[in-house]
């Protein structure tokens, strides 16, 4: 009996290691997927132009500096895969604004549907006074 237990001993200590190998693979492989964080997928785009909105009457030549802004967006799998930097905005409203130099505007960003902004690069955009008008 006791060379029933002795015999082999390396082997069958390898063979419990090996089975408990084994079921620790299976029972984590058996597991819940992961399930998707709601904020998704997340990309940055970088070097978009902001465009100034202004008054249709206003004939100001504006300029802001900077003019580009870097966009961190995030959604679903779907929706990233098909988003193009065309897509997003950034925007910032002149209207109702006199040219003054030196005044820190608002960039604001706006995304095709199920695509949430995340964070904008610079936040704000400062104005250059428009160039003298030309008499």
């Amino acid at each position: 009996m006791r060379d029933w237990l002795t015999k082999d001993l390396g082997w069958k200590i390898f063979s419990l290691f090996l089975a408990g190998a084994i079921w620790v693979i299976v029972h984590k492989n058996q597991e819940e997927p992961a399930t998707p964080t709601a904020e998704g997928i997340e990309n940055i785009y970088g070097n978009l132009p902001v465009h100034l909105l202004s008054a249709v009457a206003d004939m100001h030549d504006y300029r802001i500096d900077p003019e580009t802004v870097t966009v961190t967006v995030s959604g679903p799998p779907a929706a990233m895969a098909v988003l193009q930097a065309d897509q997003i905005h950034a925007v910032v409203d002149l209207t109702g604004i006199e040219a003054a130099k030196g005044v820190n505007l608002r960039v604001d960003v706006s995304t095709p549907p199920n695509v949430t902004v995340k964070k904008v690069d610079p936040t704000t955009v400062v104005m250059i006074s428009p160039p003298p008008s030309k008499q």
